[in-house]
């Protein structure tokens, strides 16, 4: 299995990709082909496909902001049960965060992810794909080592229709595993920087980002 990077919308890996994408996520979790184009020529976001016998069987997307020394994984798709995707694409995806942060010369704090919440997303297939099923995912990212951040989240939709996304958790993988909360103003910084792309945001987001500046820090809780 192939890790590859895709730095085009010509690249024919990246239709496979998109395709891939909305097979298992829904609608406003899917920016809209065309305008992925300033997205994969940006070097700061790296998206990647894992290419089994010519075929396109998961892909990810995450970044890394090495002023605030913490990276944010986008997505990632198990296109496939019983390849070992998921494993291949995490250990893959942390050697290149890794050697991302040495690069920038500061270790990193940790990782940003959105995790379905499977109490709030039923109804939803993912694809039929059982390694996607939210249960099993998050599960799966507890595991890794991921964490519930103490937050109300909600995320403007990737329509960019100004609607609330009321169904994921805001969680965080911790390097340090003695770490038990993660400071609030960090959280603004990040979530101000990673929706900035999206200028219609909904009011709950809005009260949401006031609510943190009023805090010191969010704790974290096991998934």
């Amino acid at each position: 299995m192939d890790f590859v990077r895709i730095t085009s919308i010509e690249d024919p890996n990246f239709l496979l990709m998109h395709e891939l994408m909305k097979k298992v996520f829904p609608p406003e979790e899917v920016y809209e082909y065309s305008l992925w184009k300033e997205p994969l020529e940006d070097p700061g976001i790296r998206v990647f496909v894992a290419v089994h016998e010519g075929a396109v069987v998961g892909a990810t997307e995450y970044r890394y902001y090495d002023d605030l020394q913490v990276a944010m994984t986008d997505f990632t798709i198990i296109g496939q049960a019983g390849l070992g995707i998921g494993r291949f694409m995490a250990a893959k995806r942390m050697a290149d965060l890794q050697q991302q942060a040495a690069l920038s010369g500061r270790s990193m704090l940790g990782m940003f992810a959105e995790i379905y919440d499977p109490y709030r997303i039923e109804g939803h297939e993912f694809g039929g794909i059982k390694p996607m099923d939210p249960y099993v995912r998050r599960e799966v990212l507890s595991h890794l080592g991921y964490q519930r951040l103490e937050l109300d989240y909600v995320h403007p939709s990737w329509e960019n229709n100004g609607e609330a996304v009321e169904v994921l958790d805001l969680c965080f993988l911790p390097i340090d595993d003695s770490c038990t909360e993660v400071s609030a103003s960090l959280i603004v910084q990040f979530l101000t920087r990673y929706y900035a792309v999206l200028p219609d945001k909904p009011s709950q987001w809005q009260q949401m980002i006031e609510g943190l500046q009023q805090r010191d820090t969010v704790a974290l809780f096991p998934l």
